[in-house]
């Protein structure tokens, strides 16, 4: 038995309903239109004029908009919904289509806060409906392959993100508290969890806005977290820094017992390895390049937005748990939060507190009758949220055959 319902492995592609017709609304619908094996029915949005907006640029006529999606996934017979909202309303937009057996992928991050990511992880179990979040880095051609590379180095000891950055976005990001952390950093720390095959333990985050920044607060950070088994992971940030810019994944290095690997975020990574353990030809400490072709490195040519439709749609029509399912993409989440809570209280903070302080806070809030029983029946919230870590390539390579085009999702701008 599935931990989710499925649908049906037949010809027809899925039905899908856009909610949110924003900033990211024509990423999705260029994915949906690429997919064969999905078709866009419907485009809602709390301001009419928005969806149609939307629709228009598209030149999709026959594609109904409303204001409501229960009216609209009723008369298209919608089977799945992309909840591509402001952060703010993905509780109230999933927990609805859940409960009206309509399966979400929904944009990063999946809550402003762990309290309500914990009440969509206990909306999927009440509904047994699938929740994904669409973390589009992890599907990045040469991070598959820095993988590969890191794998046969053994055991992880240092792992380094560096990030420098300098957009004007203008709009709520200048405004808002935290910008750092809470609107790009999840990428990265979500990133080390995939590296790392491994869960995040604590964390102590120090961040601040320098003099110059034309954010209101928070444009840089630097976070150390301790992670299982002993592995570091520090990540340093800045959306304010002019010149030598990294890409929008930044930059990497991976120190591992028998070598170190590099990634700048784009090209195929390199790794050097120890004399003692490099493969039969290879010179001890020599940088080795390595393909990152699609077809090589990741399994088929999807990357971004099409790539995490495509495993969306390969889990629904097979049942199997797809990476950004919703139990596992909470601790992306948590450490979000950990290192907000740890830089505004200069203390360290541990990743099992804020899952305990936020499944108490659920508890305390909460009134829906099938949510609160779902997070009663948890005694430990960290122990509900055991999931893959890993990207199931075979869902991808399934589904590539009913896909076509690609997002070109190296990440030159964020989502």
């Amino acid at each position: 038995m599935t931990a989710f319902a499925t649908l049906p492995s037949d010809a027809s592609p899925l039905r899908f309903v856009l909610v949110g017709a924003g900033g990211r609304a024509p990423a999705w619908i260029q994915a949906v239109r690429s997919c064969r094996d999905a078709v866009l029915v419907g485009i809602v949005d709390i301001d009419l004029a928005s969806a149609e907006a939307a629709r228009a640029e598209a030149g999709l006529d026959d594609v109904a908009v409303g204001e409501s999606l229960a009216a609209i996934a009723s008369a298209t017979e919608a089977q799945a919904v992309i909840n591509a909202t402001v952060p703010k309303a993905h509780l109230p937009v999933s927990v609805e289509a859940l409960f009206r057996g309509l399966p979400v992928l929904c944009e990063k991050p999946l809550a402003p806060s762990v309290r309500e990511g914990l009440l969509l992880v206990a909306a999927a179990e009440a509904s047994r409906q699938l929740l994904a979040v669409s973390q589009t880095r992890r599907y990045v051609h040469t991070l598959a392959a820095l993988k590969a590379l890191v794998r046969p180095l053994g055991d992880v000891g240092l792992l380094t993100t560096e990030f420098s950055m300098a957009p004007h976005f203008g709009g709520y990001r200048e405004e808002m508290d935290h910008v750092l952390l809470l609107d790009m950093a999840i990428h990265a720390f979500d990133v080390a969890r995939y590296l790392l095959d491994s869960d995040p333990v604590a964390v102590y985050c120090n961040e601040w806005n320098p003099r110059w920044s034309w954010y209101a607060a928070g444009a840089a950070a630097s976070a150390i977290f301790e992670f299982d088994g002993g592995a570091r992971y520090v990540y340093t940030g800045s959306w304010c820094s002019d010149g030598f810019e990294t890409s929008w994944n930044g930059r990497w290095r991976v120190g591992c017992a028998r070598g170190t690997a590099l990634w700048d975020g784009e090209a195929a990574p390199r790794v050097d390895v120890m004399a003692a353990d490099a493969p039969s030809g290879v010179v001890g400490h020599q940088a080795l390049g390595v393909s990152a072709e699609p077809s090589e490195a990741f399994g088929c040519g999807l990357e971004g937005a099409d790539a995490s439709l495509a495993e969306f749609i390969g889990a629904l029509r097979t049942g199997v748990t797809p990476s950004c399912e919703v139990h596992s993409n909470i601790l992306s989440l948590a450490m979000v939060e950990a290192a907000v809570r740890s830089t505004e209280s200069r203390e360290r903070i541990t990743i099992r507190q804020i899952l305990t302080d936020a499944h108490a806070d659920a508890l305390e809030r909460e009134r829906n009758p099938g949510i609160r029983a779902r997070l009663e029946a948890w005694p430990d919230p960290a122990a509900a949220l055991g999931a893959p870590m890993t990207t199931p390539l075979a869902f991808i390579e399934t589904a590539r055959q009913s896909c076509e085009g690609q997002s070109g999702a190296t990440g030159r701008e964020p989502t």
